[in-house]
């Protein structure tokens, strides 16, 4: 019996899926901020070792949820240290390869054409300088929620606004609701409010009224093609697409 020439082009085409999928040489799961310079990043380093990476990007705090309960990666990359020093309590990540690369700033934004006058000083009334919404990461578990409520707690501020903060479930979705004019205003990372022509940066929080923004990196499994990649991220030829984007590289 002969087979439809349609079925075997489906039986190619499954076959050619299959290989795809299972061609990948390694995973990324990094902090949705990193989602712009990291994509341009691996885009680049593919095509220069015929690889094939697959990227993940959420938030740190979901990420490192995934990582805990199992999910493979190769490397990860977070927007604060506190999530990848628990995955080091756990034996998650391979401590010795650990990197800090990049620093960030923490900015207060508005939609286009709706910015509005505030001081981030101690004490000033930020609650009285828009109506509506906030909008930034969940408070209690995403890293830029976190650095805002510290800053607004250190700034004397957090009170009279904590009623009217949504938190959501990454940074970029923050920004998201900010572009679209559903938050009135949004704590996001100054390299979120850069890549967005929907959004304006109001006012930098000081950086002494947070800890500072730190992406650590980190290998999860022993891979080669891994530990080179991890060591390409601190290089010269990454970090200028990392600058390009705004973030602050660190031990340059």
């Amino acid at each position: 019996m002969t087979i439809k020439p349609l079925r075997c082009l489906l039986i190619v085409l499954a076959y050619a899926c299959f290989m795809t999928a299972a061609k990948a040489d390694m995973t990324v799961l990094a902090a949705a901020s990193l989602t712009n310079a990291l994509t341009d990043i691996i885009k680049h380093y593919q095509n220069q070792h015929g690889l094939v990476i697959k990227t993940s990007f959420a938030s740190s705090s979901v990420l490192a949820k995934q990582i805990e309960n199992g999910l493979p990666a190769d490397i990860f990359i977070s927007a604060d240290k506190q999530w990848m020093d628990t995955l080091y309590e756990q034996g998650k990540i391979d401590g010795a390869s650990r990197k800090e690369i990049l620093g960030n700033a923490l900015v207060l934004i508005a939609p286009k054409g709706h910015a509005f006058t505030v001081k981030l000083a101690k004490g000033e009334p930020l609650a009285q300088a828009f109506e509506g919404k906030l909008c930034t990461g969940e408070t209690s578990t995403v890293p830029a929620g976190k650095y805002a409520k510290e800053a607004l707690q250190n700034l004397a501020m957090w009170d009279a606004i904590k009623a009217r903060i949504v938190g959501t479930e990454d940074v970029r979705a923050a920004l998201a609701f900010v572009e679209r004019g559903e938050c009135a205003a949004g704590i996001v990372y100054a390299t979120d409010a850069l890549i967005s022509d929907k959004v304006e940066a109001v006012a930098t929080f000081p950086e002494n009224s947070h800890a500072p923004i730190v992406y650590p990196m980190a290998l999860v499994s022993q891979s080669q093609e891994a530990r080179e990649l991890l060591d390409y991220l601190t290089q010269a030829e990454a970090g200028k697409v990392f600058a390009h984007y705004g973030f602050v590289r660190l031990n340059p």
